[in-house]
């Protein structure tokens, strides 16, 4: 490990890249606030759900079964996880890390060993690699190298500290050892966006390295994907409302002051509870008839399910280290068409062509559904073919009348002469 001016100079060019119109990342005094939060966290029901209408139909329906579901990898099988799955029902799936998946026992991960805080520190390759952990206002990558940033983790009292949200450690030698330490659990094997280059798919797998009170703030996850997320060092403090609760809602609109941060820890120490207050107070109105929202401690060896469509916020209570990845399966397919055929137009059309290939059934699916909703693919062949006459046509009116206005202008100058001709003769 370096020298401590190394990492202080490293890590504050970070913080002004990252943000550059914070000038005090300690103002809000959250390394001493933080400590006593956590303790009346530890003190409470891990797993705890939050109706305003608790007698509702939708409530009483709900609380049938509490979520998230805590399932056991070493007796849930495959099948049994997709059932969940379909239904977009959160788990909390255990022993995976311990080597249990799918019922059956395999291997535990390297990972556990070699992930731990000692363990990093000791990791020459991994140290001098160099790891995202924000972007600037220009959305250009910040990477920072482990060895300071490790260092940053233990010392630093930032409110929010910054965060390794790497996405591309399998691209180099120095981090691709990533990679062998961790398996895909097999009940997320499908991997449909797999089927295009890696190029070209969105980022979709991200190894994370997150100091305490660092965290990401309430979103749901791209084109409609479902998510997992497995710790393997530390603590993480989540919160999950279901898809049919308003973004205005989940994001505290109107509830956080011009001079108030909304990073991480200020989402669950201090808007949360707003945003539950508001709820309460407004129960029953259109915006937050049958709100709810899940919060829980997720631990080491535990890996989340996010259903497509959840919202979900994530708080580091404690160093950690976990490794996280998006997925596209069959059973989320319908959704994640819909939102990559628009918002990856170029990739949808390359992605359905590996689909009549490889899964049928599926590219058949996803033809029904552009011909039940008239949608025209932008990189169809016969759809570009259309758009190209549709160009050389214009070119061609273009041209015509361009050909015209010549024409015009040359029988406008003609008559202008012969009348400037005919003032000119000498009058009788």
């Amino acid at each position: 490990m370096g020298d401590d001016d190394a990492w202080e100079k490293k890590m504050e060019r970070a913080r002004r890249l990252h943000r550059p119109s914070l000038k005090d990342w300690k103002r809000d005094n959250m390394y001493e606030l933080f400590p006593p939060f956590v303790e009346e966290l530890q003190k409470q029901t891990n797993y705890q759900s939050f109706f305003v209408e608790p007698e509702s139909p939708y409530a009483k329906k709900e609380l049938q079964r509490p979520l998230p579901v805590i399932l056991d990898a070493a007796t849930v099988t495959r099948e049994e996880f997709y059932k969940y799955e379909v239904d977009r029902i959160p788990c909390v799936l255990q022993n995976i890390v311990a080597g249990h998946e799918g019922a059956e026992f395999t291997k535990p991960w390297a990972a556990q060993e070699k992930w731990t805080f000692e363990a990093l520190k000791k990791d020459d390759t991994l140290l001098q690699r160099r790891f995202k952990c924000g972007e600037d206002d220009d959305e250009r990558n910040i990477k920072v190298r482990l060895e300071h940033f490790l260092q940053y983790t233990e010392k630093n009292r930032d409110d929010s500290p910054l965060y390794i949200f790497d996405s591309a450690f399998e691209e180099d030698e120095k981090a691709n050892c990533i990679l062998r330490d961790y398996r895909v659990p097999s009940y997320f094997n499908d991997d449909l966006f797999g089927l295009v280059s890696e190029a070209r798919r969105p980022p979709y797998r991200w190894w994370l390295v997150g100091p305490e009170r660092s965290g990401t703030c309430v979103h749901i996850d791209p084109l409609a994907t479902s998510a997992w997320n497995t710790l393997v060092v530390g603590q993480k403090r989540w919160v999950l409302f279901p898809p049919h609760v308003p973004k205005s809602v989940v994001k505290g609109s109107g509830l956080v002051r011009d001079d108030e941060d909304d990073e991480a820890i200020h989402y669950f120490k201090t808007i949360l509870p707003r945003i539950k207050r508001k709820a309460q107070t407004l129960r029953g109105t259109p915006k937050y008839r049958n709100f709810c929202c899940y919060e829980f401690t997720q631990n080491a060896g535990e890996t989340c399910f996010i259903p497509q469509g959840w919202w979900h916020a994530v708080l580091n209570i404690s160093d950690t280290v976990a490794i996280t990845q998006n997925f596209c399966s069959p059973r989320n397919f319908d959704s994640v068409w819909l939102k990559t055929r628009s918002g990856r137009k170029k990739m949808a059309w390359k992605w359905l062509c590996q689909l009549e290939e490889k899964y049928p059934d599926l590219a058949d699916r996803a033809k029904a559904a552009n011909k039940r909703d008239r949608f025209v693919m932008k990189y169809d062949p016969v759809e570009v073919e259309r758009r190209e006459r549709e160009e050389r046509k214009r070119k061609e009116e273009r041209k015509r009348r361009k050909q015209e206005e010549k024409q015009k202008n040359k029988l406008n100058e003609q008559l202008k002469c012969e009348l400037d001709g005919s003032d000119s003769r000498p009058r009788a």
